[in-house]
């Protein structure tokens, strides 16, 4: 390796865990949650701490015999982003 691909090959290596950082610091300010696996990456909404609606529970409980959550819209209102990766293998036979 001459001392041009090495220097380059330094400096992305410490790139990349400077990027994932500034990401995960993005993703915090912005109450949004990151979830990554071989099968997928999933951005979604989290219940904002400050909320004057809900008090970053994500929503409240309504009366009744039967009683529901309610869902605040500081979460709920906003998109997910979804990306699919590697599609999950089919059972050819029963887990069993």
């Amino acid at each position: 390796m001459t001392a041009r691909y090495l220097r380059g090959a330094l400096l992305l290596a410490a790139a990349v865990p400077l990027a994932a950082a500034t990401a995960a610091a993005a993703l915090r300010a912005s109450h949004l949650k990151l979830y990554a696996d071989r099968h997928r990456i999933e951005i979604t909404a989290l219940p904002r701490p400050d909320c004057p609606h809900c008090h970053g529970d994500g929503g409240w409980w309504t009366g009744g015999a039967f009683p529901e959550m309610e869902a605040c819209g500081c979460w709920s209102d906003r998109r997910e982003l979804r990306i699919r990766l590697l599609p999950i293998p089919a059972w050819n036979e029963p887990p069993f």
